[in-house]
């Protein structure tokens, strides 16, 4: 498969971006913007192949010299724009690989086409740099960028670009890749789905990682039995998750599934809807024990923790903070 083909769900955007070929109503700037992993970079990806592609389609064919060369990264007039610094794309970054490069004429295609990835990372200088050629392209110029956060971007640039906004997949078109691609469980799929939440790129990178599976295995130890811990038991169990450090958003994430699972349990009973059904009997007593207000706050207060580690707020602290609230309300 090659192509809009191979990309799973965001059918409205594929077909905006078919129709645009078929009419001969492309732009000359689009901004796909959707949270990592949601399928910004295959998108675009397909697009400008579609667009550069010999046969004139609204599916790139896959055996031209330009489709192949797409395929490999070696499209001379499909250009990534790099950038040196990892939390900043400056004004040197764009004028150098874009303003400048693009007023040589394609070298084989019928456009040059540059993708920004990580765009919001640019400066308001670099912003401003850019906005230029964004108003007065040549024929020839093309500029796709990928963002997780289009709001970033001034208002000029927005205004100038068809902005493309990726939703969730949904989680039966996420589990039956899953299961027939990746062949995984029907078990672990569902896990997966469930802590992915519609992005399609984090179930596939979870589906294929043992570290997942690490992790998976800590939240049910220590919420099986987090109301008995003592205090010396809650501080073993903080220094045990510091080994989960660098992956702490995504356990973050398989601790609200968990709760989120009581929840459900306790609200109907149903262990066929749980994404750790095989900790039904485990769920079952904590839904029995706790409240729905209960319930409620320690959900709150694991998203709290989200915000403020991105805040830089003291790792400990905020996890034993966590830890504590959560024994309290079960």
């Amino acid at each position: 498969m090659s192509g809009f083909e191979r990309i799973i769900g965001h059918e409205p955007i594929i077909e905006h971006l078919k129709n645009a070929v078929k009419h001969e109503k492309v732009s000359h700037a689009y901004i796909f913007s959707g949270e990592e992993g949601a399928g910004k970079r295959m998108l675009a990806a397909a697009f400008a192949q579609t667009l550069q592609c010999s046969e004139k389609g609204l599916e790139p064919c896959g055996t031209c010299l330009s489709c192949i060369q797409a395929e490999s990264g070696n499209q001379p007039d499909i250009i990534w724009v790099s950038h040196e610094k990892p939390n900043s794309i400056g004004v040197e970054d764009i004028r150098e690989q874009i303003v400048g490069d693009m007023q040589i004429k394609p070298y084989s295609s019928p456009r040059k086409i540059y993708i920004i990835d990580e765009a919001e990372k640019m400066t308001i200088q670099a912003q401003n740099t850019l906005l230029k050629t964004i108003e007065e392209p040549p024929a020839y110029g093309m500029i796709f960028l990928l963002t997780t956060n289009a709001e970033i971007f001034l208002p000029t640039i927005l205004s100038r670009c068809v902005v493309l906004n990726l939703k969730p997949v949904g989680n039966k078109k996420i589990k039956n890749f899953l299961m027939e691609e990746i062949k995984i469980p029907d078990y672990k799929a569902d896990l997966c789905v469930a802590f992915a939440q519609g992005n399609v790129g984090k179930a596939i990178k979870l589906a294929c990682s043992e570290s997942f599976e690490e992790m998976k295995g800590h939240v049910i130890r220590i919420f099986r039995n987090i109301e008995g811990m003592e205090l010396s038991d809650l501080l073993s169990a903080l220094k045990e998750l510091e080994q989960f450090k660098t992956n702490i958003y995504d356990y973050l994430d398989l601790s609200l599934v968990w709760f989120r699972d009581v929840l459900l349990f306790k609200v109907t009973h149903d262990a066929n809807v749980l994404v750790f059904r095989e900790e039904v009997s485990a769920l079952q007593k904590h839904a029995n024990r706790s409240s729905y207000e209960g319930l409620e706050c320690i959900i709150t207060a694991i998203e709290k923790v989200k915000v403020r580690l991105r805040a830089n707020v003291n790792f400990e602290l905020a996890i034993e903070l966590m830890l504590l609230t959560i024994k309290e309300n079960l």
